[in-house]
């Protein structure tokens, strides 16, 4: 899969440096001479220029990768990347990074974004998904399809234990797709049984998210 990364500060270079290791291609775009260093992921080509024009775009390439990661540390930036990445060169996905969680309602679909990754949103969501035991916690947003990625720790006293996966009291349009038992990554069977202290992980339509919250909460105490 070949991927753009406009931005290769920090934060850039090291969805980089992870995306060359598990052997995709990456290609970095720098404005800035001063953080144009290829020797810091070297298994990545680069390129100098601006992100915001469209010439840049062009000459980079963009129009031959599969996903553009907009990761600067500006949003408007990241919504000007992902616009042009989208509109102008057809990239079938576009994931931009948001500084400010107060611009996150600007990162959808009208701006060309995917999904959009918040990390201020994401470290708050795993401060309560570490200490909210029972309680549903939404984890991610996929902006393109209105979905929410959601977790829920059974308690240890929960009545589910022991119960299997499909008494689960799931509304339309949520799905379990995971369960996190320890070490180990369970692909839920319907007949396979649940333990307390599982992590379960949902995909649901933001439209039914409480409707789940409320079905859940009431069925793990």
């Amino acid at each position: 899969m070949k991927v753009a990364i406009a931005g290769a500060g920090a934060v850039g270079r090291s969805i980089a440096s992870e995306l060359v290791e598990v052997g995709h291609q990456v290609m970095l775009i720098e404005r800035y001479p001063g953080q144009f260093e290829p020797e810091s992921v070297e298994g990545a080509d680069w390129f100098l220029g601006d992100a915001c024009e469209m010439s840049t775009l062009e000459e980079s390439g963009i129009q031959l990768c599969d996903i553009v990661i907009a990761a600067t540390g500006d949003d408007k930036v990241n919504l000007v990347v992902s616009l042009l990445a989208k509109t102008e060169f057809a990239v079938r996905r576009v994931v931009a990074r948001v500084n400010d969680p107060s611009n996150e309602w600007l990162f959808n679909d009208s701006w060309g974004v995917d999904v959009a990754v918040s990390t201020p949103r994401m470290i708050a969501a795993m401060v309560e998904e570490a200490v909210s035991v029972g309680d549903l916690v939404r984890l991610m947003t996929f902006q393109q399809g209105q979905a929410n990625l959601v977790e829920l720790t059974l308690p240890a006293d929960t009545p589910l234990a022991g119960r299997p996966v499909s008494a689960l009291p799931l509304p339309k349009e949520s799905v379990l797709v995971t369960i996190l038992r320890g070490a180990r990554v369970i692909v839920p069977q319907p007949d396979d049984p649940l333990e307390a202290g599982d992590e379960l992980l949902f995909v649901t339509h933001a439209e039914v998210e409480p409707e789940l919250r409320a079905a859940l909460g009431h069925a793990a105490h």
